[in-house]
């Protein structure tokens, strides 16, 4: 009776295993290729710039694998300004297939404090608003690494303070 519950013990084990592996896939890479790197904002909370986490970018990328650590780890060149660790497990990353001209989705940049460094990309938008009894000139301000609809309107005296060679 106990060799029974072990064979069938056995063969649940291997059904299980087959199930598993057919969902997965076997992902190496070699020093020099491209690859793209999947960064996950409820996670890293340091990049997640985007209010609608849905349509904000999955993959950044590509980027060069210089060293392969181990059997599961890449480390990838990535810009200079990006201020997070260069080694990935192999989950993070997807090969990129063919010579086809991509966008290339640059890293947020993070200041040293460690929160995002927003910087203006564009104004989409002027308004005069009352304050005070006094009129104040806002824009509607499209930050860098954000989609036009998460600009925010910013008081332009405070943009152009912070940001002097900032030119709308």
């Amino acid at each position: 009776m106990i060799r029974l519950l072990e064979a069938n013990l056995v063969d649940a084990q291997a059904r299980m295993k087959l199930y598993a592996n057919k969902k997965k896939s076997e992902r190496k890479f070699e020093v020099g290729d491209m690859v793209f790197l999947r960064l996950q904002p409820y996670k890293q909370v340091s990049l997640s710039i985007h209010s609608n986490r849905k349509l904000s970018p999955r993959f950044y990328g590509p980027y060069r694998v210089i060293q392969k650590i181990g059997q599961i780890a890449y480390k990838l060149e990535l810009p200079i300004e990006s201020k997070i660790h260069l080694v990935f497990h192999v989950s993070c990353l997807k090969k990129k297939v063919g010579e086809a001209v991509t966008p290339i989705t640059g890293l947020p940049t993070i200041r040293e404090d460690g929160h995002l460094q927003l910087i203006p990309y564009s104004v989409l938008d002027r308004r005069v608003v009352k304050r005070s009894n006094h009129p104040y000139v806002q824009w509607l301000v499209r930050w860098s690494n954000s989609f036009p609809e998460e600009a925010t309107w910013e008081d332009a005296v405070k943009i152009q303070e912070k940001f002097p060679l900032f030119k709308p």
